[in-house]
């Protein structure tokens, strides 16, 4: 099914209002998700829907948070979610983190206490469209096998960055560290196609291309991936004393209770370290450099990190976006959910 993204956003909206958040912040959270679908990213768009509308409904989110905003230095600060939705928590926290970093060149910002908050790449934007350097890193439940493990204890734990060049163009990198996202497993299982046999493990531990057989996800580049996802989770999670590791509760053990999921939000200010306009001019020429590179065998063209979701997201604008017709059907049912995500094995069928 192709729709618009004013129809998307629409759709989406209006579904999550209907179970219950505010119409302002169930605003914010379609913008979010179908950035995501905009560019692509089908694991962190409307996919996510149907599970969020559970949870909304059976007060897993707070729909009255109470948002709060505490500086705990001359350059950092604590923003409190309240269990609210984590898109909306995380938008609002790194707003604070841009004002603060244009006036004191650095801002570093933890996000406290929310529900899953989607694609990082929508939050670091908002820097780079501020001129800033974005950088956002975020725990996620246990589905990870560690190196040399055989049982999961960490999260996918995304890391995302963008940084402005000249007019409106940005260098954005948004990565789980695992070598796929879990959302791109649920997108797998949602399209009935098959996985690479490098991204997770069955229950015996060998690589699977069954997206329904999997039963753990793999760190990106085996030790490198799995030093940087306990990395995230201590800057995300121990930094802000909240639960870390195999100890984050899950997406789906009890969709009645908050998450007290982490973030963390760090913004930088290129004028407070060099020429504003000279640091832009140098952004683009690096993404102006890469695209001129002579392309190995079979490639078309040297993309700098981001430009295909950026490609994407322009062909979207045009042709529309496409969604399963699955969910197509969801968004346009009265229903809050059609099956139960609630305390429900995220590796079963």
């Amino acid at each position: 099914m192709i729709v618009s993204k004013q129809q998307l956003h629409l759709l989406i909206k209006n579904k999550l209002h209907h179970a219950g958040l505010s119409e302002s912040h169930a605003d914010t959270v379609a913008d979010v998700l179908v950035h995501a679908d905009a560019k692509g990213i089908h694991s962190h768009g409307a996919v996510r829907v149907e599970y969020y509308a559970e949870r909304i409904s059976k007060g897993g989110t707070n729909v009255s948070p109470n948002f709060t905003y505490t500086e705990t230095g001359p350059c950092s600060a604590v923003f409190d979610g309240d269990n609210g939705a984590g898109h909306v928590a995380a938008k609002e926290a790194m707003e604070h983190a841009i004002k603060m970093a244009q006036e004191k060149g650095v801002a570093v910002v933890g996000v406290r206490r929310i529900g899953h908050s989607g694609a990082l790449s929508y939050f670091v934007e908002q820097a780079s469209q501020a001129g800033m350097i974005g950088i956002s890193l975020c725990q996620s439940d246990p589905m990870v096998v560690p190196f040399g493990g055989s049982e999961v204890y960490y999260g996918t734990n995304p890391i995302a960055f963008s940084v402005p060049g000249v007019g409106d163009k940005h260098i954005t990198f948004d990565m789980a560290t695992t070598v796929q996202a879990w959302g791109k497993v649920l997108d797998a299982r949602s399209r009935h196609v098959d996985i690479p046999d490098t991204w997770a493990v069955d229950e015996n531990g060998k690589p699977t291309t069954d997206p329904f057989a999997v039963k753990g996800l793999l760190p990106i580049a085996g030790p490198k991936g799995y030093g940087l996802m306990m990395m995230v989770d201590v800057l995300s999670g121990i930094l802000l004393g909240l639960p870390f590791g195999k100890h984050v509760s899950s997406m789906y053990r009890d969709l009645t209770q908050g998450r007290e999921l982490g973030q963390l939000h760090i913004v930088i200010n290129p004028a407070f370290f060099t020429d504003a306009t000279l640091f832009r001019e140098h952004i683009s020429q690096v993404m102006s450099e890469l695209n001129a590179i002579k392309p190995a065998p079979n490639v078309d063209k040297v993309l700098y990190p981001g430009e295909n979701s950026q490609m994407e997201e322009q062909r979207s604008e045009q042709e529309g976006i496409e969604i399963v017709d699955e969910i197509y059907h969801f968004l346009i049912s009265d229903a809050l959910y059609n099956k139960s995500y609630d305390n429900k094995n995220p590796f079963a069928d």
